[in-house]
């Protein structure tokens, strides 16, 4: 597997205008292929190959005077541009013909000249290591590193950052064997939220940090005195230099804390099972400031990236799965409560629940019941059943199914004793389907 690591650079003053330099010059090429790809498309709708884009951007391109210049910086940086601009149209393709995940991806755009933020990279016939530990760049010399920890093999490329505040870094990407951890038989369940960060399936929780918060008045004097600052002054680029300085050490401070707290849980639990919260809907409400810098989708793909890494397995469990309506003692649906209900009394079996250490271990039986049937039914005729997911109807429009689950009335699931001996991850919040080990809950297969 590929990991990045990323260190502090020092340059000298006349190194950064050499990387000032580079930066236009690589935003200059991959502007110019840019408008030739569109040019071409318009044309005749033809797509000019890689190869012959260079040739005419970079190579012709350097015996014009209108682009001489460009001879000055390493052609390897200019190449990446190119490789990146590419890269930028397969991404937008694969996202139109929904061979990528995720959101849309739309056209790659030209960059501006005044972006606070500019990268460059090296593959590895632009850069190299020196033995006194300084980075070599193509034509900019040796770079001084901050060095906090040795690269644990060649690194294949090298990414120089400048950003907003300033500050320069070099990613180099690494190829890594995965470092499994010992087995472990500890599994949890996690419920984030505002007021408290995550409450654990097994009792423990954790505070939410609030970065954003604490640092508001820093933030708020900061911008005060950068709005007071003639446009296009030289104080005006200072104070937003401070301004961005102040926003890189919440972010900086927020990062580390993400992936301090997700190394734990990996080390502490062999499975993490999270539910998949719609951020992107919550950073439109009224609690957006909060959600923003709660970061759940950091802490999610650094948790994820994690467990990658050390052989342990991360579970998310559908957002419509309803975790704070659920007793986990009796799995009978109790209907929806108010943000301000934070302790609820079950009617059906009478336990007193606190409504997020509740969730949290019903998200736990959720996801281990879905790590159980993940392989799912047979998907060809003949095929041998699974124990664990019988076939069931899973068309697209699936034959309606009672609703059984008891979330107006109160009625139990399933009656426990046996059943609940039967299914030991005790996700059971509907009727059983035809077949052992899948459950419809509300029309849908579990």
């Amino acid at each position: 597997m590929y990991l990045r690591y990323s260190f502090r650079l020092e340059p000298t003053s006349g190194q950064r205008v050499a990387l000032a330099r580079t930066f236009g010059c690589a935003r200059v090429v991959y502007n110019d292929a840019l408008a030739a790809r569109k040019a071409a498309y318009q044309a005749d709708r033809s797509r000019i190959p890689v190869g012959a884009l260079a040739k005419r951007v970079i190579t012709e391109a350097k015996k014009t005077p209108e682009r001489a210049w460009l001879a000055e910086v390493s052609v390897d940086a200019l190449q990446s541009s190119l490789r990146d601009l590419d890269t930028a149209y397969s991404n937008f393709f694969a996202s139109v013909t929904g061979q990528r995940r995720g959101r849309r991806v739309g056209l790659p755009r030209f960059k501006s000249k005044k972006e606070t933020r500019h990268t460059v990279r090296f593959s590895r016939n632009g850069f190299r290591l020196r033995p006194d530990g300084r980075l070599n760049l193509a034509k900019i010399g040796d770079v001084r590193v901050r060095w906090s920890r040795p690269l644990p093999s060649a690194p294949s490329s090298v990414t120089v950052i400048k950003d907003a505040c300033g500050r320069y870094f070099a990613s180099f990407v690494v190829e890594i064997d995965p470092d499994t951890l010992p087995p472990s038989d500890s599994e949890v369940g996690i419920d984030l939220g505002l007021t408290t960060y995550a409450v654990l399936s097994n009792g423990s929780t954790i505070d939410n940090p609030r970065f954003l918060r604490r640092a508001e008045r820093r933030l708020r004097k900061a911008q005060q005195v950068l709005s007071r600052k003639a446009k296009g002054s030289k104080n005006r680029a200072k104070a937003r230099t401070r301004v961005a300085r102040a926003h890189a050490r919440v972010a900086d401070a927020r990062r580390d804390w993400c992936h301090r707290t997700a190394s734990r849980l990996v080390r502490d639990n062999q499975a993490v099972y999270l539910e998949d919260l719609a951020v992107s809907g919550l950073a439109r409400t009224r609690m957006a400031k909060s959600v923003h810098d709660a970061a759940w989708g950091t802490f999610r793909r650094v948790l994820e990236e994690k467990a990658a890494r050390y052989g342990r397995h991360v579970g998310v469990v559908s957002r419509w799965l309803p975790s704070s309506q659920t007793c986990h003692v009796c799995w009978v649906v109790d209907g929806k409560k108010p943000l301000h209900v934070r302790t609820w009394r079950c009617g059906s079996c009478g336990t007193e629940h606190d409504r997020d250490l509740n969730a949290s271990r019903v998200i736990l039986a959720a996801g281990q019941a879905e790590r159980l049937n993940a392989p799912g039914g047979p998907v060809r005729p003949g095929a041998a059943i699974p124990y664990q997911a019988q076939p069931v109807e899973r068309g697209t429009h699936p034959k309606a199914q009672p609703d059984t689950t008891g979330s107006q009335t109160g009625t139990p699931a399933f009656q426990g004793g046996e059943d609940a001996k039967r299914i030991p991850s005790g996700w059971c919040l509907g009727t059983r389907a035809p077949g052992r080990g899948a459950f419809i809950v509300r029309g849908r297969v579990w």
